[in-house]
Order: structure tokens, then C-alpha cells, then sequence
């Protein structure tokens, strides 16, 4: 099939073009308008530009529609608008999402005693661990870190807390948020397929843990199980025991791609996982859950406790009913259990799991299929759904081969048919394919990687 007969994945308009389709639907005046005008509008100027994660030719980032069970919970949730972090505010929500979390720790396999509770987002799920692992420092160290703060620690200055190279920016939002400072964040290198190199953690941990000059207050290790650019899933069992040597706590920000462990030929990469203190998950990635559908697990539930702020009206104290909203910061989020819990029962474990593995053979495939073209770099193997790549044609001069990366993503981007991303690795800008919708076909990435080729031929 052409391109011409494709679907578009969206309008290709620049952004000036999409604010002036859109600036009669911000056009509020006095009198309103009929649903159907609005729904009109709304068709008519918004909807050419949203994408369409469902098409096979976009593989660009981590979205997907709605699969079907979650559509149906995401209704029902929207219909009732509950807010659902305490009992009295939604006795069903708030005992649906207890029940949830806990299937969801035994799904995982995690060991018993492990809990979870929903967030907003991956970004604000590893803010909280990042604080709870600070909070377990404090009364480590015998103070408590809600009344004295980071003052507690005598030189907060000197806290540090150890990634790795390919960590995901919201560290930088969470030390940010907690006052640390982005000068608490200490890096590590990765090996050859963009892990962490767990012998370069051993001897930070061990350097930091000295009585030189570099000695730093170390409070977490946060480790990625599925990382951003290349979908790379860390060693955590190895990390778990370099961690448990330091009693240090131990956090996987597996947002991304922890929902890949329940895939049985995948699993072994997620070994020792159940070991680390604090794990975030998306299910609004490839679960097709609709956004916002975020989970952040503690092994010890008990962890998630270390959030909790009572007050007199309630959330009380002596309350003997769940109040959910003791695990989190937001005082009202949504009824995000359901759409989560209708999806997995309307597939079944079995439907889940195909759904899930789809793109991973995709990838794999291209993988394959990539290697035997000289013009075409690949840079890691892939782990997960995602392979980085650079399209480097013979003749072209090194200096220009960014340049190359950068004009082709832009041209499939304004074509709106075909979408790949963009990212840099090393310092050096690449492609990236992202297989997540289980409509995504070998057929389709070849199909974009051949539009590819034609784009750099024409390069000048």
C-alpha cells in the first residue's frame, strides 16, 4: 500500500497552522452553544490534529488508544466523576483500588507484604520513592524528616544519590523538588548495551562510602527497568545486591517497561526486581490503559505509609476504614483502578500477555532484519520495544550524519503519514523506533525504514 492510501497519523500543520483551527474553540463568549455545535467544532478543528497511536505506521513514543475493557472502565469513571482516596468520598473506589493494588503485587509476583498505590504520572511516581527512600535515610540516621527537613541531616548538601547515565530527567524534577539540587545526582556509565555497569556502581558506592574527599551521603540507587532512549532494563538483582551491601534503598523506575516482566521469555530480565524497595509502572504505556494510569509499588507496603498526612475531616487518625490517599500526595485524583481492572479482565492474563509481547517480537524482527545493512547503524540490541539507529549512507562526510538524523525526522513528521522520534546517544543524534500498540507490524516499521532510505538518498 502507497502512502497516499495510508491513514494519516495526523495533519502535519505547523504549529501556527494548528492554533489558528483551534482558536474557535477558546473563543468563550457570553451565550453558549448547542452540543452538537461544540461537537462539531471539536471534530471539525481539533481531531485532524491529535495522533493516532493506533495506526501501525506510528512508532514514534510511548501512547496508545484505550484497549476496549479499559475504554468501558474509563466511562464509568468519567460518568461518576469519584474521587477515591478515602472512604467516605467513594466507599466502592476506594475498596476497588485497595483490591487492585493487591492483585496487581501478586500479578508482579512481588513478595508478600508488598503494596501500591495509583499516581498521576511516572514522573511523579518516582518523585515520591525518591522521598521515601530520603525519609527512610532520616530515621535511619534517628531524626524525622516530616518535622526537621533536610536539615536533619547536618550537611544536606553532602546527600547523593547514584543513576545511571541513561537516567530519566524526572530525577532532576524530584532532587529539584525536594531542595537537593541537581548536584546530589551522581552518574554512572552503562555497558555496551546501555545498562548500568554494575562494576562502576560497586565502586561509587564504595568511593562515596569512604572517608576521602568524594565521601557523599548516599540515600538511593535509582536503577531503570526499561530506560527511555533504548528501552535498556538494568541488572537489578546485581544492583539489589550492591545496594543491600550499603544499605542503600534501591529504586526501579520500570515506567516504561516493567509491564514487560509479566511476559514469560522476557522475565529474566526483570530478575531481582521483587528485590528493589520502590518500583514505578505506567499502565497508560503498553497496557493501553487511559492516561493518567500510574503505579508506584514499595516491597514493604508499609513504605508507602511515609506520605501519609491525617487530617480532622478526613483521612483521620482513628479511622478504621481504607483511606488510599495515605499512600500519596494528591488530596483527589481518579478512579484510575477501574479502567485498569476491566482491561485485565477482559483480556484475561493470556490476552494481556499477547498483547504485551507483540511489540517486542516486532522489534526483535527489525533487529534482525537491520544488521545486514551497511547504511544503517544499529546501536544497542534491544531489550525492550525500542531500537536506536542511524542511517549513515556511504560518502556522506561523519560531520554531516546528524544533520541527516535530524532532516529525516523532520520530513516524516511533516508528511504525517509515518512517524519515528529522535534521541541522542553519546552525544550523538540517532533515530529511534518505539513498537507499543500491538497494531504495530514488521511490515509497517519496514515500510517507514524504506520511506527512510528514500529521504537520505535525496539528502544534499
Amino acid at each position: 500500500m502507497s502512502d497516499a492510501s495510508k491513514p494519516r497519523i495526523w495533519s502535519g500543520a505547523s504549529p501556527e497552522e494548528v492554533a489558528r483551527d483551534l482558536q474557535p474553540l477558546v473563543d468563550f463568549q457570553e451565550e453558549g452553544l448547542p452540543i452538537e455545535d461544540v461537537e462539531a467544532l471539536v471534530e471539525e478543528r481539533l481531531l485532524p490534529h491529535l495522533c493516532r497511536y493506533d495506526v501501525p505506521s506510528f512508532h514514534s513514543f510511548f501512547n496508545a488508544f484505550p484497549e476496549e475493557g479499559a475504554a468501558y472502565g474509563a466511562r464509568v469513571a468519567l460518568e461518576w466523576n469519584q474521587g477515591v482516596t478515602n472512604w467516605q468520598v467513594s466507599p466502592g473506589g476506594a475498596v476497588l483500588e485497595e483490591l487492585c493494588c493487591a492483585a496487581l503485587c501478586r500479578l508482579f509476583g512481588l513478595e508478600a507484604g508488598a503494596g501500591c498505590t495509583p499516581m498521576y504520572c511516572g514522573t511523579y511516581a518516582n518523585q515520591q520513592a525518591i522521598y521515601m527512600a530520603l525519609h527512610r535515610k532520616a530515621e535511619m540516621e534517628g531524626f524525622s524528616l516530616p518535622d526537621e527537613g533536610l536539615q536533619g541531616f547536618g550537611d544536606p548538601a553532602n546527600l547523593a544519590i547514584v543513576v545511571s547515565t541513561e537516567m530519566h530527567f524526572s530525577v532532576k524534577h524530584a532532587v529539584r523538588m525536594l531542595g537537593l539540587g541537581e548536584r546530589s545526582i551522581v552518574t554512572v556509565g552503562v555497558d555496551e548495551n546501555r545498562r548500568m555497569d554494575v562494576g562502576q556502581l560497586r565502586d561509587t558506592l564504595a568511593r562515596l562510602a569512604g572517608d576521602g574527599a568524594e565521601s557523599r551521603n548516599v540515600f538511593c540507587v535509582s536503577a531503570t527497568a526499561g530506560t527511555t532512549s533504548t528501552g535498556s532494563v538494568d541488572p537489578l538483582g546485581e544492583i539489589a545486591a550492591a545496594c543491600e551491601e550499603h544499605a542503600v534503598w534501591l529504586h526501579a523506575d520500570g515506567a516504561y517497561g516493567f509491564g514487560y516482566a509479566l511476559v514469560p521469555e522476557w522475565q529474566p530480565l526483570y530478575s531481582g526486581a521483587e528485590l528493589a524497595d520502590s518500583i514505578t509502572w505506567d499502565p497508560h504505556k503498553q497496557f493501553g490503559a487511559p492516561i493518567p494510569s500510574s503505579i508506584i509499588f514499595a516491597r514493604r507496603g508499609e513504605d508507602l505509609f511515609r506520605m501519609a498526612i491525617f487530617s480532622s475531616y478526613f483521612n483521620r487518625e482513628d479511622s478504621a476504614e481504607p483511606n488510599p490517599g495515605l499512600k500519596s500526595i494528591p488530596s483527589t485524583r481518579p478512579l484510575s483502578a477501574l479502567p485498569l481492572a476491566t482491561s485485565i479482565r477482559h483480556l484475561g492474563l493470556s490476552g494481556v500477555i499477547e498483547r504485551l509481547r507483540k511489540p517486542l517480537v516486532v522489534i526483535r524482527k527489525v533487529y534482525n532484519y537491520l544488521e545486514g545493512h551497511p547504511d544503517i547503524e544499529v546501536l544497542h540490541r534491544p531489550d525492550t520495544g525500542i531500537l536506536c539507529f542511524r542511517v549513515v549512507p556511504s560518502g556522506l562526510a561523519k560531520e554531516r550524519v546528524g544533520e541527516l538524523q535530524q532532516h529525516i525526522y523532520e520530513t516524516l513528521l511533516r508528511g504525517g503519514k509515518r512517524s519515528l522520534s529522535i534521541s541522542e546517544l553519546d552525544g550523538e543524534t540517532c533515530l529511534r523506533i518505539v513498537a507499543l500498540s500491538p497494531s504495530v507490524t514488521v511490515e509497517a516499521v519496514r515500510e517507514t525504514l524504506l520511506q527512510v532510505r528514500r529521504i537520505a538518498e535525496s539528502f544534499h
